[in-house]
């Protein structure tokens, strides 16, 4: 019988933590290798504006260490900002499977929690099974932990508490599933990382241009370590200064009320039923009940991630 997985210890820092693989070192690659990166507007770039309108992100400035041109041979980025777990299984995992990574990262779920229908319990295998079909065919993966987009956004305590539950049992399922498919692992929910201001973009969800070269830079040195043929790692120090409190409110008036608008029709609704229920369980003193409903969506989650088999070959 597969043991129960648990989840990972608390993040500590957001420097990148390769499991131990199974089976022992990763052999050194010959060629530069392929990288697929899978996921929502956090891989897809929001947050670091290049020329042209259009968004670079992590993403693209690790696939730029990879070598092999400009050509998209060596690096495609398929995420889509906007993007549920389900369109990375259901749309993006094929095409990525097609594209024969070496390397492919899996950052998804946050939209998931700002969804009225969200369910752990849906979620987690949906997102064991990207793991799997990428792992299963010898692809490294990348994942990472997020942070609570309700601490993020400054929200009111009945308001954060809902997404709070949603974002810790997310993390929960990725970390387990970190451990599982031996990722390269970053803990984008570290303190440090939420509170340095600096790393953020204007509408306090994704990061900025400096956040964004962090991540790349991270993920770079943890996959160099493991012999993976990669030119020089992602410039810590911003191409550009970053924008001004007129830009940033420029932004957040045309471009990110937009994007806010289309995210608040489908869960503003279920956030002020949820917030109706924090406080009326307060008022009765039986918060706790919230937390043990949560917990125990959770737990059931993770004891079906348990009885499913891998799909690497471990």
């Amino acid at each position: 019988m597969t043991p129960r997985p648990r989840p990972a210890p608390a993040p500590t820092s957001l420097e990148a933590v390769p499991s131990p693989r199974r089976g022992g070192t990763l052999t050194p690659a010959v060629a530069p290798p392929r990288f697929a990166a899978l996921g929502d507007s956090l891989t897809a770039g929001i947050g670091d504006p290049v020329d042209g309108g259009d968004w670079r992100g992590w993403a693209a400035l690790l696939g730029g260490t990879l070598g092999g041109g400009e050509d998209g041979t060596r690096f495609r980025n398929f995420a889509v900002s906007g993007a549920l777990t389900r369109d990375v299984e259901e749309r993006q995992t094929p095409d990525a499977l097609a594209f024969a990574p070496d390397i492919a990262s899996v950052v998804v779920g946050v939209n998931d929690t700002l969804r009225r229908a969200f369910d752990i319990q849906d979620l987690a295998p949906r997102l064991d099974r990207v793991c799997a079909a990428l792992a299963g065919r010898g692809t490294v993966l990348l994942t990472a932990c997020l942070p609570d987009p309700g601490a993020m956004l400054g929200l009111p305590a009945p308001l954060a508490r809902p997404l709070a539950r949603r974002q810790r049992a997310l993390n929960a399922v990725v970390h387990v599933l970190a451990t599982r498919y031996d990722t390269v692992h970053l803990h984008l929910a570290d303190t440090a990382w939420v509170a340095d201001r600096s790393l953020w973009s204007a509408d306090r969800l994704h990061p900025g241009e400096r956040g964004h070269r962090m991540i790349a830079a991270r993920f770079h040195t943890a996959l160099t370590a493991q012999g993976f043929a990669l030119g020089p790692p992602p410039a810590l120090d911003p191409d550009r200064p970053p924008p001004t409190r007129a830009e940033s409110l420029r932004w957040l008036a045309t471009s990110g009320t937009g994007w806010v608008a289309r995210r608040c029709r489908d869960l503003l609704p279920e956030l002020l039923r949820l917030a109706g229920d924090e406080i009326t369980h307060r008022a009765r003193g039986s918060s706790a009940g919230l937390d043990l409903r949560a917990d125990h969506a959770l737990s059931g989650a993770l004891a079906a991630l348990a009885a499913a088999p891998t799909g690497n070959g471990n």
